[in-house]
């Protein structure tokens, strides 16, 4: 497949029953520049002005915008627009690479670039080590098994055992409450599948992004429609990172644009901060992720 260029428009807006005196956040609302993916042009519209701003990039390599507003506001707008170009993923091919010695060589291998792979095994607030996790993923690497083979096979069984279901969980819903409840949206699925591979000692990190979403056949593609995507990308010494979408049972194409990477979603919410004031909240956020033709 050639490379695919999008147009995605990104608007977060905070509503507030009472003013807000202060207001400090951080965006991380920049796509970033890979091998097969191409920032093309790109802006951060912020109302009202921001009285500070700056620009910086965090341990995970993901573009951070900061910024303070120093006067009263009941609104806070904040619109992410850019052109992106995306290419093909690097081939991955069957190997005969084992689990067992991705486990046992990721412990000595260095940084291979803003990430080192033995990092991305360890557990997070969001992602702790679980005994479910690891029960469940345990048919999946059974002795001997290939890693791709058993990373594929992990990611049919979430999307075949759990039911996408928007509204269900929250931010703070943990991993093992995913597992007995057996429903969620793809932040969660995204944080089992991390769960299930750090529980074994395999490296994985979570991807926010967009995914390009088709309307049924015969109607106009909607603006503001749709949303942000989870998925996850594992490591191999033999393959690299490879990046697995349990929500959707595929392996990330050109359809998939790389916002940011972390340990888990706490490393790469779009927009987060802290305000003075504002009585209660009310947010919306709209995403549109356009084809180019």
């Amino acid at each position: 497949m050639t490379a695919q260029r999008y147009t995605v428009d990104h608007e977060t807006r905070y509503a507030y029953t009472a003013p807000v005196s202060q207001s400090w956040q951080l965006a991380r609302l920049t796509p970033r520049q890979l091998p097969w993916q191409k920032l093309l042009s790109y802006s951060l519209q912020i109302d009202p002005p921001p009285d500070e701003r700056n620009e910086e990039t965090d341990s995970f390599g993901n573009s951070v915008t900061h910024f303070g507003l120093h006067g009263a506001h009941r609104v806070l707008r904040v619109r992410m627009q850019c052109l992106v170009e995306v290419g093909p993923r690097p081939e991955v091919a069957e190997s005969s690479e084992s689990w067992e010695s991705v486990r046992d060589a990721v412990r000595s291998q260095p940084a291979l670039d803003d990430l080192n792979p033995a990092r991305t095994c360890e557990p997070t607030p969001l992602v702790p080590l679980s005994e479910l996790a690891r029960d469940y993923a345990a048919p999946s690497f059974s002795e001997g098994r290939g890693w791709l083979e058993a990373m594929t096979e992990l990611m049919h069984r979430i999307h075949q055992d759990f039911e996408f279901e928007p509204g269900a969980t929250t931010v703070s819903t943990s991993v093992d409450e995913v597992i007995a409840k057996r429903h969620g949206v793809c932040q969660d699925f995204a944080h089992l599948l991390l769960a299930c591979l750090r529980s074994h000692g395999l490296p994985a990190r979570y991807v926010s992004g967009y995914l390009l979403t088709d309307p049924p056949p015969g109607m106009p593609r909607l603006m503001g429609v749709d949303a942000s995507h989870a998925w996850v990308a594992a490591y191999s010494p033999e393959h690299g990172w490879v990046e697995f979408d349990p929500t959707n049972d595929q392996r990330a194409d050109e359809r998939y644009i790389t916002l940011g990477w972390g340990a888990d979603f706490a490393d790469v919410v779009p927009l987060r901060g802290v305000i003075l004031g504002g009585g209660t909240q009310e947010m919306q956020v709209s995403v549109s992720v356009v084809p180019n033709d």
